[in-house]
């Protein structure tokens, strides 16, 4: 052993017990746990079985007792709203004990769900924590989802309570959410007792009489409520990721495990400790959000951010540097493509220069690949560690990535590094054999998979086992393809349905879009495979230039399908590329290339309710149209009518 990073590897793998107990130690416990691995009823393994914990407790009485309660806990920093607001310990314990004090006056308690669908305001983040101090399960909808997804979710969960907001803000734009909440109330089976309205200035919502109660009125007459223990092995939250069937599979997180793990990845991982500023800019309803804008950093008893706006627009390519001098982040957290878009405003990263990052100690990368240029403009104009990390809905926390906490490895391009201590990831084929160092095969993790990753999907065992453990006995699948080189470097390659067969060679996307965005003037990009009648898949390729670029399309696609020839070779067959004003997206920023191979091949699809802009959809069919592809215009317009409403 050479390093802390080798020898905590290696124990989590041989000794989990040993490990996770000592990370334990860290964390307040009503009860001990009475085992810290429960394998007695394999594929669903529990953590910390016997033991009794309150998640809310642990994010804030805990440190108000250790004397933080004078410490800022969280910054709200809105730049759509021009706001700045600060919360201390004491002032968000308090916040958060009474709301829960109004939830328990509506019926309220222990195992029953509340589900969430609000903008970037801190009240998401006190109705979450609320909900966890009383033992209830809360689950959070991103907002603005469309209606009839919302229903969808509301009929799964099955929530006592709903809470809302009369609108969010999308950069210039109000969204007006009660509207879409009344419908999916309307259109699900499954109703709440009480909807509670956050009322913002922007946008006034109309109340229904006998269901919907005014936030600012419940808190006024709200008592505070003591913290419920609970057992560790309880669930905490439903987060709902899409399914392969369209229906959205509800994944669960434990209390115990989850708290436990995310607690030591603050330090491990991202080398951050309590009182440090720690920025995930990321959204309450996604995975980031819960597990490092909201849990990780106030189990950690660090100060953290909710930040409401866009890397770029709010009001322009500099608000991150802004965010991070004002308030002197230590570490941020985001998605590349927030990088790539703030890089395609802003090439020279000229409004850096106008705010003191000396604070600022190291970049966190995930969501999506983090393809080399992108890694290299970050590094050059940060003068900081950039650091990509790999994990899923599904895992909570980073399967692979350099944990600097431990050990700062030096930085492969194309690589998270190596996998964390507790995910023992290996490489196989479609028969589950091991792969050899270096050839591409799917990632999968050894069973059992870590504290704070799923024990299983809400009310489905079956549908867990089906999705992720099935087709790999023994293993949980990622579904993501790769290989781990000799010195146990991590390299996702993408997606196992982005590995394309063009006449009969296994090829990457991901790694024809390395190449791509290494070209000077292309800001990001996409490369799918589509049907072809001769080599079964070819691979098209969508470039996004940056802004400022006067050279003709033509000119750059030319260029860019040489470099795939010559780094790739010919058998990569990629000859054909268009450039495109922007990539459909998630509003988590991941680009629905699934979508957009459906429409290339002529293929039905549902479109994501997750799409960060629908005309965006208009836009690329045009685009497929006009390099041969995408011939179905008409139909799609019809599906989209039908999904978008």
């Amino acid at each position: 052993m050479t390093n802390p990073y080798d020898i905590a590897y290696q124990q989590s793998i041989e000794d989990p017990n040993t490990f996770w107990a000592k990370a334990a130690e860290d964390c307040h416990w009503y009860k001990k746990w009475d085992r810290v691995l429960d394998d007695s009823n394999k594929p669903f393994y529990r953590w910390f079985s016997g033991g009794e914990v309150n998640t809310c407790y642990n994010a804030l009485d805990f440190h108000i007792e250790n004397g933080r309660g004078d410490q800022n806990a969280l910054i709200y920093d809105s730049p759509v709203t021009q706001t700045i607001k600060k919360y201390t310990y004491n002032q968000l314990r308090d916040e958060v004990a009474r709301f829960a004090g109004a939830l328990a006056a509506q019926g309220v308690a222990k195992g029953d769900r509340v589900l969430i669908y609000m903008p970037m305001i801190p009240e998401a983040l006190v109705a979450m924590l609320a909900s966890a101090r009383l033992g209830a399960v809360h689950s959070v909808v991103f907002g603005g989802f469309a209606a009839n997804e919302l229903a969808v979710r509301i009929d799964d969960a099955k929530p006592k309570v709903i809470i809302s907001a009369s609108c969010g803000i999308e950069v210039a734009r109000v969204i007006a959410y009660k509207p879409l909440l009344d419908k999916a109330v309307d259109m699900a089976q499954s109703k709440p007792s009480a909807c509670i309205v956050k009322q913002r200035p922007m946008e006034a919502a109309a109340m229904i009489d006998g269901r919907d109660l005014d936030w600012d009125d419940v808190m006024q007459d709200a008592q505070p409520h003591e913290c419920v223990p609970v057992a560790a092995t309880d669930p905490l939250y439903i987060l709902y990721t899409s399914g392969t069937t369209g229906v959205p599979k509800g994944v669960v997180r434990d209390n115990g495990g989850h708290l436990v793990a995310l607690k030591w990845t603050m330090g491990a991982v991202y080398n951050v400790e309590a009182g440090d500023v720690y920025w995930a800019a990321s959204d309450v309803g996604w995975v980031v959000g819960h597990s490092y804008i909201i849990y990780g950093p106030l189990l950690k008893g660090c100060t953290t951010i909710i930040f409401e706006g866009k890397p770029v627009g709010t009001p322009d390519a500099g608000v991150f540097w802004r965010v991070i001098s004002e308030h002197r982040v230590k570490v941020m957290f985001t998605a590349p493509t927030a990088f790539r878009a703030i890089k395609r405003e802003d090439p020279q990263a000229e409004l850096m220069k106008n705010y003191d990052l000396s604070n600022f100690k190291a970049l966190f990368l995930a969501g999506e690949r983090l393809d080399p240029d992108t890694l290299k403009w970050a590094e050059n104009s940060l003068g900081v560690p950039v650091i990509d990390h790999w994990w899923q809905t599904e895992t909570g926390w980073a399967i692979a990535g350099n944990c600097i906490g431990l050990h700062q490895f030096p930085i492969k391009e194309g690589s998270p590094t190596k996998p964390a201590p507790g995910w023992n990831l290996q490489v196989v084929d479609a028969n589950c054999n091991p792969i050899k160092s270096g050839d591409i095969g799917a990632l999968v993790v050894k069973l059992p998979l870590p504290p704070g990753s799923l024990p299983t999907l809400w009310n489905n065992d079956q549908g867990f086992i089906k999705a992720y453990l099935e087709e790999f006995p023994g293993y949980y699948k990622t579904a993501d393809a790769g290989f781990i080189d000799e010195d146990n470097y991590v390299f996702v390659m993408s997606r196992t349905d982005d590995i394309i067969n063009v006449a009969g060679h296994r090829l990457s996307t991901g790694a024809m879009e390395e190449v791509l965005a290494d070209h000077p003037d292309v800001a990001e990009c996409a490369v799918l495979g589509v049907d072809d009648k001769l080599k079964g898949q070819v691979p098209i390729g969508f470039l996004v230039l940056n802004a400022g670029v006067t050279r003709t399309p033509d000119e750059i696609i030319k260029e860019t399908v040489q470099m795939v020839r010559d780094r790739i070779g010919p058998v990569a067959s990629f000859k054909t590329a268009t450039v495109v004003k922007r990539l459909p997206k998630t509003r988590s920023g991941k680009i629905l290339r699934g979508t957009i191979q459906k429409i290339a091949d002529n293929k039905p699809y549902k479109a994501p309710a997750t799409i960060d802009d629908p005309v965006i959809l208009d836009e690329m069919t045009e685009a497929l149209t006009g390099i041969g592809y995408a011939k179905a215009i008409d139909r799609y317009r019809v599906c989209k009518g039908e999904n978008l409403g």
